[in-house]
């Protein structure tokens, strides 16, 4: 059976040409990039290149890019890190939407002695600027506001908080993992201060991360060692990751229009099939402003994880808006944070395609979600028969 794969918001298959771009760096030129001789130096000149294309697709200078280990390091890194260099400010402001990679870290800080505010989001999972505003104040250390949604592919305004923030004197960070390859990014046209992206997001390898630093932001390093990475985050380097990450955003780059062509035709003939011959689902989030690969459906009435099984048994591959999956009986932290129905949250599947999915997939797919559907309510007792 084959596999159709509707789930590149929790990882991406690794584009070919990346895999052929690191293949030699495993057993060939395996060299330390730190080390003096020629043999180690040509493979600091592949991570300077790398670090070259990811300032292209990112849009700033090649010296603000640190490569780390995964978007949760990167995320990690830059609260702490501009947290640390500003000791005597004891405020951070983020969203109740965020990852956790963020909301984790945040909560943390809270038993820290910190004082966390986390922003609410309307039905729609936007944000009010005018709330955000109201919270900033001269205590404010850190705002920390994702790109664009996981759950749902809702964008937040992004430039417009990083225009309100940073002109208050207050550093501003962004998880844009999910955005990152996905919509268009300029950072020297941006005020954003600190970004997080994550490789294996964009058809990278897994394991290799980058933050994005802006000339000038304060940030005190989040690991100690060697001298790498402009001394912001010692370890030798994962070469073969930071290598097939760099051709990963040159490809992304090149790929921007067909993800916002292809893919957001495909995503949305697969979302209007499912809402129109599926009855009582809904979308979740703003249906216009969000990344062109995902979309949110909620099935009322019926369990996300009892959906999930019967599209495996078809091969599909998809994820849950419910953190059913997880063993917990309560539903996504997303959904609940925009108002979403009890029994709309626990029946919600995200799907998220790439531009490896064909119409061919989405047309089988569209064939065999609205029976599972049926039958599903067929046994729910909670649907009046």
């Amino acid at each position: 059976m084959k596999t159709i794969y509707f789930d590149n918001n929790a990882t991406t298959k690794v584009d070919e040409r990346v895999l052929e771009e690191i293949r030699p760096l495993f057993c060939e030129l395996y060299g330390n990039p730190s080390s003096m001789h020629t043999f180690g130096g040509q493979i600091g000149r592949r991570i300077s290149q790398a670090r070259e294309q990811v300032a292209t697709l990112l849009g700033c200078e090649p010296d603000e890019i640190i490569f780390t280990s995964c978007g949760t390091e990167s995320d990690n890194t830059a609260i702490m890190g501009a947290l640390a260099a500003v000791p005597d400010r004891r405020k951070v402001i983020t969203t109740r939407v965020e990852h956790p990679a963020v909301l984790a870290v945040c909560r943390e800080l809270e038993n820290r002695g910190y004082t966390v505010v986390e922003l609410n989001v309307d039905k729609q999972g936007r944000l009010n600027l005018s709330e955000l505003s109201k919270q900033l104040d001269d205590d404010t250390a850190l705002v920390t506001i994702m790109y664009a949604n996981n759950e749902t592919g809702v964008i937040f305004p992004i430039e417009k908080i990083a225009e309100l923030v940073t002109g208050r004197g207050i550093t501003f960070h962004t998880d844009a993992v999910q955005a990152v390859g996905k919509i268009p990014l300029n950072l020297k046209k941006s005020k954003i201060d600190l970004l997080s992206l994550s490789g294996h997001k964009l058809h990278g390898p897994k394991g290799v991360g980058v933050l994005f630093v802006r000339k000038g932001t304060r940030l005190s390093p989040f690991m100690l060692g060697g001298h790498q990475e402009a001394g912001k985050r010692a370890g030798t380097e994962n070469v073969p990751g930071i290598v097939g990450l760099g051709k990963a955003c040159e490809l992304a780059l090149a790929s921007i229009e067909e993800e916002n062509e292809k893919v957001k035709y495909l995503r949305d003939k697969l979302e209007n099939a499912i809402l129109k011959e599926c009855p009582d689902c809904r979308l979740n989030g703003d249906k216009d402003n969000r990344l062109p690969n995902t979309t949110n459906i909620s099935f009322e009435y019926i369990e996300g994880e009892a959906i999930l099984l019967m599209l495996d048994q078809h091969g599909i591959c998809a994820s849950s808006g419910s953190a059913c999956t997880s063993g917990s009986l309560e539903p996504s932290h997303v959904l609940r944070a925009m108002g979403v129905p009890f029994t709309a949250a626990h029946g919600s599947i995200r799907f998220s395609l790439s531009r490896y999915n064909t119409e061919e997939e989405v047309d089988y797919a569209i064939e065999k979600i609205p029976p599972i559907i049926k039958r599903l309510r067929e046994l729910s007792p909670f649907v009046a028969k």
